[in-house]
């Protein structure tokens, strides 16, 4: 385990040196960090970490993203999470995955009152529709592993929140 500094990240090459596999789970709100600050945490860290680790040696990168990315939307979420993908796909990894997951239901330290009525009523609809709104970020995280333990389906693979569920339960 290392700590970097994300604003120096190439000072801290060494750290991605030497591994298979890369899992990427960064990301900030924008409410946190403003507009600037989303853009270079979501895009530009992950992009720059990605391209550390391939040149490290990472031949497998799995990356947390959301659903609903696309670089395209009008929507600064979205579209940011679509470049991001581009950015890491584009990076030249033998095998890159991609999970794109629904609401991620989690308990948080951090106060987000919108997010907390959101995940008490999606908690309630998962009860009758569990893979179609929301996903438990231990579902996520178990999804994450096994998508590295078992044969991809190409170089790229996209994994959406209904496929995160079944992975998940590997």
């Amino acid at each position: 385990q290392a700590v970097v500094d994300f604003e120096r990240l190439s000072e801290h090459a060494a750290a991605f040196q030497g591994h298979d596999v890369g899992f990427c789970c960064l990301g900030t709100t924008r409410a946190k960090a403003g507009v600037d600050g989303f853009v270079r945490v979501d895009r530009d860290y992950i992009a720059q970490a990605a391209e550390l680790a391939r040149a490290g040696g990472c031949k497998h990168f799995v990356l947390q993203s959301s659903q609903g990315a696309n670089q395209h939307s009008r929507f600064l979420y979205l579209r940011v999470k679509g470049e991001v993908e581009n950015l890491v796909q584009a990076v030249g990894f033998d095998r890159c995955t991609i999970l794109r997951p629904a609401v991620l239901l989690c308990k948080r330290q951090e106060s987000r009152p919108a997010e907390w009525m959101a995940q008490q009523f999606l908690g309630v609809v998962a009860r009758v529709f569990p893979t179609a709104y929301s996903v438990p970020v231990e579902t996520v995280a178990r999804a994450m592993v096994a998508s590295v333990l078992q044969p991809g389906d190409g170089k790229v693979e996209v994994l959406e929140n209904r496929a995160i569920h079944e992975l998940g339960k590997a």
